[in-house]
């Protein structure tokens, strides 16, 4: 393939990827940069996190997704009685064959929306576990790869909230993005309101890409340029998060990988074939904020990671800056 092929090759992926973006926009109003988000999960390999409060759209935002993007999508809604088995899958007993078989769980599909996660006990919470790191599932000392692409999009309501349980930090630091929705403006919920007289809007949501040109479109992200410059400027930002005084507890090195791959498909979805520092710094936040833990006494001062990523970010050399054309 020569240049000329490659740059219409690419051309056409970043436009099946705005495809995929605006046709998400149908339903869930008013929130680009969420949706973007969740689009550069999918297309970097990765799993989101969506945490608000109840009603604002955070289910809906995902059912949109999978349906314009052509996947298989499945839905777990967790509650305390929903057991590993259910979203791993089982062995049962045929007296038939007289023999084991195993029957599939909700997790064998291409992208699972596990609602309310945190309303779950922490032993099925933890099922997910290799799922999310390794595309595979262990049952009975069997293992089950799962389809690719894998994505798990979970929401949750934030802690406090009646018969919620809080993710462990195992499982926090394996969703690479963690977004809130927030509440759109008096226009965009009159607007929503409105599409919504007696018709379901995901009817009116098609499928805009299928199984192959999102696979085509990870493998265009996998191969984003990130200069040398630009990986030790994304492992300089995490690294400070261990060394600020505010926090306890700092980001890993699978942080820096999540947030390489972030930044790629941020990257992609502007249409750029390389990464720059400003892709870096976009979405640092969503990608850092949810895996550190702030001292006591930044919680009594009313610190928050958001803030101290900003500060982070203000006091961290920006390669490339001044030497540019």
């Amino acid at each position: 393939m020569n240049n000329t092929e490659k740059a219409y090759d690419f051309m056409e992926s970043c436009k099946a990827a705005k495809e995929l973006v605006a046709e998400t926009e149908k339903v869930v109003i008013g929130k680009y940069n969420e949706i973007t988000l969740l689009a550069c999960a999918l297309l970097s390999g990765s799993h989101i996190l969506i945490e608000d409060v109840p009603g604002v759209g955070k289910t809906t935002l995902a059912s949109a997704l999978a349906k314009a993007a052509g996947l298989v999508f499945k839905r777990a809604q967790f509650t305390p009685d929903v057991m590993a088995s259910d979203i791993t899958g089982f062995n049962i007993y045929n007296r038939q064959t007289e023999n084991f078989e195993f029957r599939e769980g909700l997790v064998m599909c291409n992208i699972l929306l596990g609602d309310e996660i945190n309303r779950a006990s922490p032993k099925t919470q933890s099922a997910l576990l290799e799922a999310m790191e390794e595309s595979k599932v262990t049952v009975d000392g069997v293992s089950y790869p799962l389809p690719s692409p894998f994505m798990v999009i979970a929401t949750q309501n934030p802690q406090g909230f009646v018969g919620t349980y809080p993710l462990p930090e195992a499982q926090l630091d394996r969703f690479a993005v963690k977004i809130n929705m927030g509440y759109p403006t008096v226009d965009q919920e009159a607007e929503i309101i409105s599409a919504r007289k007696g018709i379901n809007p995901l009817d009116k949501v098609s499928a805009v890409t299928d199984i192959n040109r999102i696979m085509k479109m990870k493998n265009t992200v996998a191969g984003i340029t990130v200069d040398e410059e630009v990986c030790k400027y994304i492992v300089t930002l995490v690294s400070e998060t261990r060394k600020d005084k505010s926090v306890a507890l700092g980001a890993s090195p699978r942080a820096s990988l999540a947030l390489m791959r972030i930044a790629q498909a941020w990257a992609f979805m502007h249409e750029r074939e390389y990464v720059t520092p400003e892709d870096v710094r976009a979405v640092f936040r969503y990608v850092v904020a949810h895996r550190i833990v702030l001292t006591q006494e930044a919680k009594l001062g009313h610190e928050t990671p958001e803030s101290i990523l900003s500060a982070i970010m203000a006091h961290t050399e920006v390669p490339f800056r001044g030497r540019r054309d």
